[in-house]
């Protein structure tokens, strides 16, 4: 219970181990967000495993993933957080020798049910790049091409949704008289904010981000996180940091990941604040303190 007598949520599977014998890895309890996180579950994943070939890459995570909340992945190089969240909007199917176990879910749906269309699934998840990827035409085109291509034609449509996205990234004000030019020429971090209105374009429900501020120098590094802030609520979010002040300033949960019998695995799971100062394992302890990874 809290400090008020209400009972903290428990995540269902806060209790299960990882490993064996002395090597036991426990997640952590799930608390409840604040008040502009709705601690709803979104994105359900149950004892998922991923392998590349023979080689694994992720064995049996298990965690929940709360609706309109910022979820940080964390945790050294190799361990897994990016093929987690490749894994999500099945980017992974682009792999050859690629093979998954366990579930996906969204919304309650399986995300690898024979019958889901996985463009349908790629428009409901957008995806943000480490380093900034824009394509090589206009800023305008940037935006305007993925509309064409899900099916959004309408020219009053698109300018309103073009305009709205660059918006919501704090572009517009920079960029409006120069829609026309190319987008490589902008700043690393203004061409990262394209990528991102360029992924709300197509109103996603869920934001996949992957280290997208560490190709970004601190000013543009600095821009970008208050943008992913004011997102929060707006969409769920998933990011992987290698940043941890960066994670606990702005996630709502974190999710430490380790390599243990050659595979990531998830060690613990929970609100921020209970990662970063009082963890439930002592790898976690260690890594968030400074002492391993």
């Amino acid at each position: 219970m809290n400090s008020t007598g209400t009972p903290i949520p428990m995540h269902a599977d806060a209790e299960q181990s990882i490993g064996r014998g002395n090597n036991t890895y426990t997640l952590g309890p799930m608390q409840a967000g604040p008040a502009c996180c709705d601690p709803q579950p979104l994105i359900q994943v149950d004892n998922f495993s991923l392998h590349y070939g023979t080689k694994p890459a992720l064995a049996n995570v298990t965690l929940n993933i709360y609706r309109g909340c910022i979820t940080a992945l964390i945790g050294p190089s190799g361990c897994g957080k990016t093929s987690f969240l490749s894994s999500i909007n099945r980017l992974t199917d682009l792999i050859p020798g690629c093979r998954i176990a366990g579930r996906i879910r969204i919304d309650g749906t399986d995300i690898h049910d024979p019958a889901r269309n996985v463009q349908a699934l790629r428009r409901q998840i957008g995806m943000v790049f480490q380093k900034p990827t824009p394509f090589p035409l206009s800023i305008h085109r940037n935006i305007e091409l993925p509309l064409h291509e899900h099916g959004i034609t309408r020219r009053a449509e698109t300018e309103a949704i073009i305009e709205q996205a660059l918006q919501d990234v704090g572009l517009w004000d920079e960029v409006h008289d120069r829609l026309g030019a190319s987008a490589l020429s902008l700043s690393g971090g203004q061409q990262q904010r394209l990528c991102i209105a360029r992924a709300l374009a197509l109103n996603p429900q869920i934001l996949l981000m992957d280290e997208p501020c560490s190709a970004l120098d601190p000013i543009a590094s600095g821009v970008v996180e208050d943008l992913i802030s004011r997102l929060r609520g707006r969409y769920t979010i998933v990011i992987v940091t290698h940043n941890l002040a960066q994670a606990r300033r702005i996630a709502n949960y974190a999710a430490f990941f380790w390599v243990k019998e050659h595979a990531g695995r998830l060690v613990e799971f929970g609100h921020c604040r209970q990662i970063f100062e009082s963890p439930a394992h002592e790898l976690t302890a260690a890594y968030v303190n400074g002492a391993r990874g």
